[in-house]
């Protein structure tokens, strides 16, 4: 009997630093080949990954998939189809199962890899790796679930039911702010549903997306049913999205490729026979608002775990404070004292608190909003490139900044965070709502919270709490407007997106 679906606990570092500073000590640069039809294919072109806190330290090399191969790859996920579409959901499930148990045997290494690769510190890391195991552990247990015969009005002269059947092949696209754990969900939810698929790991971290294919393959995944494939979003994304024989795409990533991805999908090629789907998952510009009845204390603390958690690279991550009235001044001052109190370092080091950008061409965006923040706000604390080896940024504190301010609507994906004042409850929630985006917001107060559920308009809105740290299972993720297709990963919906549903009637 399969137990109730639990998060797996995260690591106690204070017991288990050994262990972690073994694997980081232990580790190599992976080499990644492409797999098509589970056969490794090797290419003189290498998709390249760094160590963002040291630049030289090259951490993967993975073979760079050509149109040639991705054309081959789709082909494997084709044949592959009918023989796995067709394998009992119970066994589907106990490949995610054993998945889930190969990357916890492994969670240090993981870990370390996401240190390295990513940039991500000691805690950060194993939070993804820890929603890897989740995923899998919740979408096999939900595709059991599914796998029941659901509920239909009963009619007398006929045995009716209604069952999910699997969509066919699909691409997955995915991010490199959570390369272990996104990457795994949109994939593991995909194959359970008795899905084929083309993987596209983020080319910033191809090692990480190895992993978790290694985890796949060792579980017992048959050949074709995943397919493993870096390369260039331009030549081999494009080709996969426009393929005939795709007949979904899930995608996580930014808004630019999400749109360009929702737009490619929907035109019907020559030969194709479905309506692709997509599963997009977008940006965010999201907001904290602190009412000033708030415990300003805890709203102070949220909002900078919340923004500059991961360097502030998360969708979820908070990067405009709303703040009403008289409450303004007393957080703004908590947050620089907290903000500067942060500890910035190479992520290597188990009490770094914030690392380093993700590569050069992240830092230079990030450096290039500070710019124009300046111009649209008083610069609090922050606001520069640290002197040292790394992509490194300082956390940075943008104060009185008007809800038209370029750093007030768009994504920034860095640790930037930008302070508005509200002149009461009101005004901070037109602030709050006034971007093309919804995906997570928080709400620090006491007298209006019931109106705060109703006025907010976000697909994941927390209440006296930071709006970063969804849990499979227990926050289901996905947003409104341009944050994509509201697809709410790691909840009860998510599977039904993977397959469609079939009516049979028999009569008696």
């Amino acid at each position: 009997m399969i137990e109730p679906f639990r998060n797996e606990p995260l690591s106690d570092f204070s017991a288990h630093a050994g262990e972690q500073r073994a694997a980081l000590d232990a580790f190599r640069t992976v080499e990644a080949p492409l797999v098509i039809g589970g056969r490794r294919v090797t290419t003189k072109d290498k998709i390249v990954s760094a160590d963002p806190c040291a630049p030289a330290r090259v951490v993967g090399r993975a073979s760079k998939a050509t149109p040639a191969l991705a054309r081959k790859a789709m082909a494997a996920a084709v044949a592959a189809f009918p023989a796995w579409s067709r394998v009992p959901a119970a066994e589907r499930a106990d490949v995610l199962f054993r998945a889930a148990a190969e990357i916890r045997r492994r969670r240090w290494e993981f870990n370390a890899t996401l240190i390295l690769e990513v940039g991500k510190t000691w805690v950060e890391s194993d939070a993804d790796t820890a929603e890897a195991i989740d995923f899998c552990e919740y979408y096999g247990r939900e595709m059991l679930r599914l796998a029941e015969d659901q509920p239909v009005v009963p009619t007398s002269g006929e045995r009716n039911r209604l069952r999910y059947v699997p969509l066919g092949v699909g691409i997955i696209v995915s991010p490199w702010n959570f390369p272990c754990a996104i990457l795994c969900g949109m994939a593991a939810a995909a194959v359970v549903a008795g899905n084929t698929v083309v993987v596209k790991p983020a080319s910033v971290a191809p090692a990480i997306g190895w992993k978790v294919f290694e985890a796949f393959e060792k579980a017992g995944l048959p050949p074709g049913v995943m397919n493993f494939l870096p390369g260039p979003g331009g030549e081999v994304g494009d080709l996969l999205v426009d393929h005939p024989q795709t007949r979904f795409v899930s995608f996580t990533g930014s808004k630019e490729v999400g749109i360009r991805i929702y737009e490619r999908a929907a035109k019907v090629q020559p030969a194709q026979r479905w309506l692709k789907r997509a599963v997009i998952e977008m940006g965010g510009k999201d907001a904290i608002v602190v009412d000033e009845d708030a415990d300003l204390e805890a709203a102070a603390k949220g909002i900078v775990a919340s923004a500059f958690g991961f360097q502030g690279q998360k969708c979820s991550a908070c990067s405009r404070a709303i703040v009403v009235g008289k409450a303004y001044d007393p957080v703004l001052r908590r947050v620089r004292e907290l903000t500067e109190a942060l500890r910035v370092s190479d992520a290597r080091e188990p009490d770094t608190q914030m690392g380093a950008v993700v590569d050069e061409r992240q830092m230079k965006k990030v450096l290039d909003y500070v710019r124009v923040g300046r111009r649209e706000g008083r610069l609090v604390t922050g606001g520069k490139r640290l002197d040292r080896e790394g992509w490194f940024v300082a956390p940075t504190v943008i104060a009185d900044v008007k809800p038209s301010a370029r750093i007030a609507r768009e994504e920034i994906f860095g640790p930037v965070l930008a302070f508005l004042k509200a002149k009461d409850y009101d005004d901070a929630m037109r602030i709050a709502n006034g971007t093309e985006y919804g995906l997570t917001g928080a709400y620090y107060g006491h007298a209006r919270l019931e109106r705060a559920k109703a006025d907010f308009r976000v697909g994941n809105l927390y209440l006296n709490r930071k709006c970063t740290g969804a849990l499979v299972g227990v926050h289901p993720f996905g947003g409104f407007d341009m944050s994509g297709t509201c697809s709410k990963a790691g909840g009860p919906d998510y599977l039904r997106l993977f397959m469609e549903s079939q009516a049979i009637s028999e009569k008696t």
